[in-house]
């Protein structure tokens, strides 16, 4: 295959931004990131604003359009209009940030025949520069910003530098087949179509060395595959660059282990070359725009640990300096690395090496699903919060990580809970569910809130099963499914006030905001076993240093139990649940909680009182 060239529209060689005079911060983007509340909303699902755009534009059927509102797959009508109006409904549950799934114009439909399906969901993008006419126009994001903006509410969005849609083919693959991963040993990028091939990219080193001379010499793509953009497609992409093969790895699907977890194609979705410093700089300009465009307030990425961190090394700083330029000095950045363990240390490391300031707590959520979901010890806990010491910045870092106990992929807690516990009573059911969402808006971190968990949203199962319409849904594998806690289905629209999820939701942030010890105060582990029951930690006032003892009940029966906490405490005040009027001696409290029970305790001050212990 001959070299491919450049196109008009390559990004400049050279990736690093020019850092400006920083412009004055708004109230809304001088917060830090430790201390928000944050609300993850899927647009395709949240609230349907303007049925014009419901096919996006498109004429014809589901396969084009990708519009059949009873089908999980495809798009429902839920756009940016609907979810400007609705923000009154999420600022109403003391939430302070919205994450908004990914709003990029996207391939409508793709997969093979009779596998199709639609991205509704937004990571199947082919115009990183314009808004999903299935979900409004630019201007409707500005306005959704300014109107969250209005409100105190910072918006993160979702973002991808992983992929963009399946558009390139492989000439050795039928359409619609996989194309199995195709290593660098046996297909370097030296010979053409294996070992035994012709020789191509003479004086190329590899994806090791980033500079822009290197990267000169990689002219053929065809080393593992040959890569073709089918006729019609060759400008399917925007910006322009993003239609040559040159620039994505062309390697194959990736199986999400060793090598190809990092240079196969996801899902067969086309895998960028991140590695070469034009994609960098390309993918830096196109999401500095965002920033400059919209004043958005972070950065949540997605595919974070498919990407080398030579790459992030690169972005990241850029985006913050971009930020700062504009007066956003807290920008905040946080990737997804997905691991179902309670260690935390893999996902520390992408602090560390990476570069990136916080990463999704994979390891929080996998620890409250251990103990309500599986019945583990409350030494599980503990464990996690020790290794907090292993992200960059530490446990003072960690005070910030976003975490949560259910999100649009993993599927959702109380969905999670029935598959560990085939059979469990409704009130089991929604016990332990509630106990979830008190652990994450108590613990330590910026706890992220599903859209539809505070209704009382199952599922069958994870990723599409788990992405229920909050308007009144079509699909029948939403609405044979009861919600929690009430009688409804989501075969009506569910933006009620009176669920018990919503309830505890709304006044725990309430708690947050009113006591910043629940927001962004140091943790202290206090009280842990090996089997259920007791977990207890103390958080503390970031300002006067006045303590605060919060402590659960995993296990299924009430518990009476003592914990440690600190020796100059006397009194107690009951801000939720029950707790003792006072310590049984110094630096011990016991402690009655019933089955799923929690509390959390304000330590009255005293004349002699030095907090912080």
């Amino acid at each position: 295959m001959t070299a491919l060239p450049a196109h008009a529209d390559d990004p400049a060689p050279t990736a690093a931004s020019s850092a400006t005079a920083a412009a004055p911060a708004s109230p809304v983007a001088a917060r830090t990131a430790a201390g928000e509340s944050i609300y993850f909303v899927l647009p395709d699902r949240f609230a349907n604003g303007d049925a014009r755009n419901d096919t996006g534009g498109l004429k014809g059927g589901r396969l084009t359009t990708g519009f059949d509102p009873a089908d999980k797959g495809f798009y429902h009508g839920g756009d940016l209009k609907g979810l400007t109006q609705k923000l009154d409904y999420i600022k109403g549950m003391g939430f302070t940030a919205v994450w908004v799934g990914p709003i990029f114009k996207n391939k409508p439909v793709q997969g093979a025949p009779g596998q199709e399906s639609a991205g509704y969901h937004g990571y199947w993008i082919t115009d990183f520069t314009q808004v999903d006419p299935h979900f409004g126009t630019n201007a409707e994001f500005a306005a959704f910003v300014a109107a969250a903006h209005a409100r105190g509410l910072k918006v993160y969005m979702d973002i991808v530098a992983n992929h963009t849609a399946d558009v390139i083919q492989y000439r050795e693959v039928p359409a619609g087949t996989s194309a199995p991963y195709r290593s660098k040993a046996d297909y370097p990028y030296s010979r053409k179509l294996g070992l035994t091939g012709q020789a191509i990219n003479e004086g190329f080193a590899g994806d090791e060395d980033a500079s822009e001379a290197n990267f000169a010499r990689l002219t053929d793509p065809g080393y593992a595959y040959t890569p073709f953009v089918p006729k019609g497609e060759e400008h399917a992409k925007t910006p322009d660059w993003l239609n040559n093969p040159i620039y994505y790895h062309n390697r194959g699907d990736s199986t999400f282990s060793g090598e190809n977890s990092r240079f196969g194609d996801f899902s067969g979705l086309d895998d960028v070359f991140t590695e070469n410093p034009r994609v960098r700089a390309g993918m830096i300009a196109i999401y500095a725009d965002w920033i400059r465009k919209f004043h958005v307030d972070g950065y949540r990425i997605d595919t974070a640990r498919h990407v080398d961190p030579g790459f992030w090394q690169a972005f990241i700083p850029a985006m913050q300096d971009v930020a700062r330029g504009e007066g956003i000095p807290n920008f905040t950045i946080f990737g997804e690395v997905a691991r179902e363990n309670p260690d935390n240390g893999y996902i520390a490391r992408f602090t560390r090496r990476d570069g990136y300031p916080h990463v999704l707590d994979f390891a929080f959520h996998a620890a409250v699903r251990a103990v309500l979901a599986q019945d583990k010890g409350t030494d599980v806990l503990a464990d996690l919060f020790d290794g907090d010491v292993l992200y960059q910045g530490g446990e003072e870092a960690a005070l910030a990580q976003p975490t949560f106990v259910d999100n649009h992929d993993v599927g959702r807690f109380a969905f999670l809970v029935e598959h560990d516990k085939p059979g469990i009573a409704p009130a089991d059911l929604l016990a332990r569910t509630q106990l979830a969402h008190v652990m994450l808006l108590t613990l330590r971190g910026s706890p992220v809130v599903y859209y539809g968990d505070e209704q009382g949203m199952i599922g069958h199962g994870n990723d599409q099963a788990a992405r229920q319409d909050m308007f009144a849904s079509k699909v029948a594998s939403y609405n044979d499914q009861p919600l929690l806690g009430t009688t409804r289905t989501t075969a009506q629209a569910n933006f009620a006030t009176d669920n018990p999820l919503y309830a505890t939701i709304t006044r725990l942030n309430a708690l947050r905001a009113a006591h910043p010890a629940l927001a962004r105060g140091r943790q202290l582990t206090r009280g842990y076993g090996e089997k259920p029951g007791l977990f207890s930690v103390s958080r503390f006032d970031p300002a006067t240093g006045a303590e605060y003892l919060v402590a659960f009940n995993t296990s299924s029966q009430p518990i009476h139990a003592a914990t440690t906490i600190g020796t100059d405490a006397t009194a107690l005040e009951s801000l939720w649940g029950q707790c003792p009027a006072t310590v049984f001696a110094p630096g011990s409290l016991v402690l009655d909680l019933p089955a799923y029970g929690s509390v959390v305790c304000r330590v009255l001050p005293t004349s002699s009182s030095k907090q912080g212990q």
